[in-house]
C-alpha cells in the first residue's frame, strides 16, 4: 500500500464548502442502516442532518468529511450500538470533541497533537476511532484507533465499512 505523504503544511479550505457539493458527495446512499443493523440488531439510528448542518461542521472544522461518513449521515446522525456506544458519532458531537482535543490546553500537555486526527467514535473505554488528516484533508479511507491511555495511534482498519465490520463482529481489539 502506497502511503502518501503527511509533511505538507495543512492548509484549511480557502473557501467554505457549499451544501450543493455536499449534496452531490451523499448521493446514493450506500444502505448504512440495513449494513450496520445485519452486523448488530442492537444499534440505533435517528433521522439524517440537514445538509446545511453537515456543511457547517465541515467548516467548524475547516475540513471536508470523507465520502463514506457523508453518505453515512445522509442516512443518519450518526449509530448507536449496544449500551449506547457511539459507533458512529452524530454531527454536533464530531464537532465539539474535535475542537476540543484540538484546542484543550492540558491535553496539548499530555499528548501528542490532535489536529491530524478527525475523530468520528469512541471504544467506550476512553480510546477513539478517526480517520487521517494529511495537508488539511482526509485522502485515505483508513480508520486508526487513539489509545487514550499511551496516546498511540493504530490503524484498525482500511476503510469505515470495514471498520463498522470488524468492530461489531469483535475482530478489532483495543
Amino acid at each position: 500500500m502506497e502511503l502518501k505523504s503527511c509533511s505538507k503544511q495543512t492548509n484549511f479550505l480557502a473557501s467554505p464548502i457549499s451544501e450543493n457539493r455536499v449534496r452531490i458527495i451523499l448521493q446514493p446512499p450506500v444502505m448504512w442502516r440495513t449494513f450496520i443493523k445485519s452486523l448488530s440488531p442492537d444499534c440505533e439510528f435517528v433521522s439524517a442532518p440537514a445538509p446545511r448542518a453537515i456543511v457547517a461542521a465541515q467548516n467548524s472544522l475547516h475540513l471536508e468529511f470523507p465520502a463514506e461518513l457523508l453518505s453515512l449521515f445522509d442516512e443518519s446522525d450518526g449509530a448507536m450500538g449496544e449500551y449506547g456506544l457511539g459507533l458512529i458519532w452524530p454531527l454536533a458531537r464530531i464537532v465539539e470533541d474535535n475542537l476540543r482535543f484540538r484546542s484543550d490546553p492540558e491535553f496539548r500537555e499530555l499528548y501528542m497533537p490532535f489536529d491530524h486526527l478527525l475523530f468520528f467514535a469512541d471504544a467506550g473505554n476512553g480510546d477513539q476511532f478517526a480517520y487521517s488528516i494529511c495537508g488539511g484533508e482526509v485522502r485515505r479511507s483508513d480508520i486508526f484507533a487513539w489509545g487514550h491511555e499511551n496516546d498511540s495511534r493504530s490503524w484498525v482498519a482500511p476503510s469505515l465499512r470495514t471498520y463498522l465490520d470488524w468492530w461489531l463482529t469483535d475482530r478489532i481489539k483495543l
